[in-house]
Parts: C-alpha cells; sequence; structure tokens
C-alpha cells in the first residue's frame, strides 16, 4: 500500500501568523556596500497589476540563449518622494540610537523647524484655523533649531550612520484613495558621514525620483503586506488531511490535539487562524524597466483592473509580488546579491486589455 503521509505544509518560521500592524512593509535591516557614489538605498511605489512581455535571453550558457523568452512582469507605480530630514545614529552600550535630524524649510516654517502641522497639537492647529479644538490630540514634541544648526551638530556628534527621512506623494497616483503620505526611512550608502550629511542638505525639501536610486536590470528585495483572506480553518490554513468520511463529528479538523499526559495543545498544532495579511520579503526580483508612461505606454486597454490608469514614473518587475493591487510595496537593495547576467532587451511589452475591454 502507498505511503499515506506527506511532509507538512506551512513553515513554523513565519510563526505566529498574526496580521500585519501597517499595510506597507517595514525595513529593518540595509544591506552593507563599498561603493563611493553616494546614494539611497530604498524607495517605494504602487502596484498596479501584471502583464506579460517578451525578453531576450542573454544568459549565454541559457538553452534558450538569444532568442525570445515569454516573462510575466508586475507593474508598480512610482512617483518622486520627498525628502523631509537627515537623520544620524551613534553606537552606544545598548546598540544603534538616534543622535539628532535636521529636518527641511517649508514655507510655514522658515526657521528650519520641523512642519507646522507635526509641530503643533490638534487642538492648536484647530484654534489657529478658526475651529473648535478637538477633544483628543497627542502632542509631538518641538524641535528647535534651523536646519543649519541641526547640521552642523550632526557633523560634530561621533555618527555610525547616516539615514534619510522620506514620504511618499500619493496625491500623484490617481487610482489611490487615501492622500496622507507615508513616512519612512531608508538608508544612504557610498562616502564617509560628512559626505553623507551634505549631500542630504543639498536634497532637503527636494524630492528623489526612482532613476536616481535604481536602474534597469538591477535585482532588489521587495517588502509588502500580503493579500488578507481573513480566518480560515486548518484545511485551507495548513493544507492538512481530510478526515475519513466515517469520522463521528467532523472532517475539515485535526484528527488529534495531543496527548492525555501534558494536558495542553503545543503551539506546533496545527489550529484556525488568520491567513494572509503579513508581512513578506521577496529576494532578488529582477527590474526589466523603468520608464515614463508617456515613452513607453504600459496601461492596458480599459485600465488595470481595479486600479485604472498609470499616469507616473512606473518600473517593471519580473514575477510577482506580494499583495493586492493599490497596495504600497518598498524596495531596498538586494541584501544577499547575486552575479549579474547581462543586460535587459524588452522586445515586447503586452497592453491587451486585463478585463475583456
Amino acid at each position: 500500500m502507498a505511503d499515506r503521509s506527506k511532509p507538512r505544509r506551512g513553515s513554523m518560521g513565519f510563526s505566529p501568523r498574526k496580521r500585519a500592524i501597517r499595510q506597507f512593509g517595514r525595513i529593518g535591516a540595509w544591506p552593507e556596500s563599498d561603493a563611493s557614489e553616494i546614494r539611497i538605498q530604498g524607495f517605494a511605489g504602487w502596484k498596479a497589476g501584471m502583464t506579460h512581455v517578451l525578453v531576450r535571453d542573454n544568459n549565454p550558457n541559457s538553452p534558450s540563449a538569444r532568442q525570445e523568452v515569454r516573462k510575466a512582469v508586475t507593474v508598480v507605480e512610482t512617483p518622486p518622494m520627498s525628502v523631509l530630514a537627515v537623520r544620524g545614529y551613534s553606537m552606544t552600550p545598548y546598540g544603534m540610537q538616534t543622535a539628532g535630524e535636521a529636518w527641511a524649510k517649508s514655507e510655514t516654517d522658515p526657521d528650519g523647524l520641523t512642519p507646522r502641522l507635526a509641530n503643533q497639537t490638534r487642538g492648536e492647529r484647530d484654534m489657529e484655523e478658526g475651529r473648535k479644538p478637538a477633544k483628543r490630540g497627542g502632542r509631538i514634541p518641538r524641535r528647535g533649531g534651523s536646519t543649519e544648526e541641526a547640521i552642523e551638530a550632526l557633523k560634530n556628534s561621533d555618527l555610525c550612520e547616516v539615514r534619510l527621512i522620506v514620504c511618499t506623494q500619493p496625491s500623484l497616483v490617481k487610482s489611490i484613495t487615501s492622500k496622507t503620505p507615508e513616512i519612512m526611512e531608508v538608508a544612504l550608502v557610498g562616502g564617509d558621514n560628512a559626505a553623507k550629511l551634505d549631500w542630504a542638505e543639498d536634497r532637503l525639501g527636494g524630492t528623489v525620483s526612482l532613476e536616481d536610486v535604481y536602474e534597469s536590470g538591477q535585482e532588489v528585495d521587495v517588502v509588502g503586506v500580503t493579500k488578507g483572506k481573513g480566518w480560515q480553518g486548518s484545511i485551507k490554513r495548513w493544507g492538512i488531511k481530510l478526515l475519513s468520511h466515517k469520522n463521528s463529528k467532523r472532517r475539515r479538523q485535526g484528527g488529534n490535539m495531543g496527548d492525555f499526559g501534558t494536558r495542553y495543545v503545543r503551539k506546533t498544532i496545527r489550529q484556525a487562524g488568520q491567513v494572509g495579511y503579513h508581512q513578506r520579503t521577496e529576494l532578488n526580483k529582477k527590474i526589466l524597466r523603468i520608464s515614463q508612461p508617456e515613452d513607453s505606454e504600459i496601461t492596458p486597454a480599459g485600465g488595470f483592473l481595479n486600479y485604472g490608469e498609470v499616469s507616473n514614473p512606473y518600473m517593471l518587475i519580473q514575477g510577482s509580488l506580494p499583495g493586492p493591487s493599490k497596495r504600497m510595496l518598498r524596495f531596498r537593495d538586494a541584501i544577499r546579491p547575486r552575479p549579474a547576467k547581462g543586460d535587459v532587451e524588452i522586445t515586447y511589452v503586452s497592453t491587451s486589455s486585463k478585463q475583456g475591454a
């Protein structure tokens, strides 16, 4: 008789399978580099949908060398990101901690303090604009001093790392309902800390585009939150075997929850729970193209399903990415890079309708 056993499905390394705290991923580690040119190591964009392309196989060792091969690609809309501040870190006995930060000047804050909306309580803003003060509103600590003074203080500090505080511009994306910018931190690479501070000071208050960060043919890591599927049973969640039809109670459950001796259920027992809406990182995803919509049309006939048109700079990434359409994805330099395999030559991009239009 054939063996009815099979390996378990679902890695315990991802446990506990809880819902993500926020809709966009959080990057906890940035790769080290000895590059001399200063550049940003991360970016963010919104997933529009998928299509397919024909790519020339430039790998000489491939059986399909110099032939056109069909690849599935994901389209990610990536408008420029605003540079809000530069932050310095110093090493302490308790690890890396913030040494200081310098925020960009704004029209409402010519002295270089934090932006007005982040520098006041909700009640202060309401009274200034002639509205009734709100009952609740947490106070954000004020940061004094000008931008020049803050930069000079950072240069005089013993820093171990310099990073940028940037935010997205969802107001430029037509398909996104929320227009609240998401503030995040990205790492800087290249040069020493003094050069990084000078580089960041020149760009405070400006924007950074995707072409300033990545180029075609480069591999990146993609951090996103998967599509949520809610509370599901153990059959769908773990892929366990259905019980026999002769079972007296139910079939879609585990047959045994443990022994009588320990009198508790171990955490390794496969039970029902949350499925999806987890943060996941896809390693070494290849960028096939970085372009403008007017240079090369990418929106299919009738628009992307559940998204619409792409009106900002975009990039084509080989393969699938986590999350549904309209979900924000974060990118970073590959933390486990692989050898380069030559340039990318796209011969055809499909713009046929994805919804029968």
